[in-house]
């Protein structure tokens, strides 16, 4: 097995768990502008563009820009209370940076809402390249993403592991040509990624963790 230069992570649901704090925003917005809420699986079906095209499409152009303001802010107040990084998370980020793996992140977020939660749970410095919504011009399910960051350090295919815990994650990587590693520690499409053809799949960060020390250990034995 060749050894993994990269990895691209997800975000939501794989680094964060930030659903909950997702599904108020939207429907701080929802009742707001249109009086009316949404329930988890209605708004789990928004997700793939960025939320400033999510807005667009619930409120209209005209009201857009400030219903976007307001989801910022109360994005950003509710943080603390409404979302965290999983257990695990920043220890799995430190072995592999000690490692020498280029960490990536590739998300359908925004980027104002992706670093306001990589600030906030104080994982941002792990990250030498973060890929948002607003950075591609076609989203997840695109590899687009994927393909940036493979430019970006010259990476071969057989180097890169895609890390996500949706359908849209593993489609994805299907069309990069890379592996993926489905993580459904949160997942609200497990059942329809369990039925996919994926590379690995880890149903705790515990799992995750004693995977990735058994194949960097193995690369190092191998060294000596």
């Amino acid at each position: 097995m060749k050894r993994i230069s990269c990895i691209i992570f997800d975000l939501d649901g794989t680094l964060a768990q930030t659903n909950e704090l997702i599904f108020a925003s939207i429907n701080h917005i929802a009742q707001k502008y249109l009086h009316k809420q949404f329930s988890p699986d209605e708004i789990t079906k928004m997700f793939g563009p960025p939320e400033e095209v999510v807005i667009e499409r619930l409120v209209g152009k005209e009201n857009s820009q400030n219903a976007l303001n307001d989801f910022i802010r109360f994005y950003e107040l509710n943080h603390p209370s409404l979302a965290d990084s999983y257990r695990g998370i920043k220890e799995i980020l430190e072995f592999l940076s000690q490692n020498g793996v280029i960490l990536t992140i590739f998300t359908g977020k925004g980027k104002r809402t992706a670093l306001i939660t990589l600030e906030h749970l104080g994982i941002k410095k792990y990250f030498d390249l973060i890929v948002t919504g607003n950075d591609v011009n076609e989203h997840k399910p695109s590899a687009e993403g994927i393909c940036k960051v493979m430019s970006k350090f010259d990476l071969e295919l057989d180097e890169v592991l895609m890390v996500g815990d949706s359908v849209a994650d593993v489609k994805a990587a299907h069309e990069a040509g890379v592996q993926i590693a489905a993580v459904l520690w949160d997942s609200y499409g497990k059942d329809k990624v369990l039925q996919m053809e994926v590379d690995y799949a880890f149903f705790s960060t515990e799992d995750f963790m004693d995977w990735l020390r058994t194949r960097f250990n193995t690369y190092s034995g191998s060294a000596n």
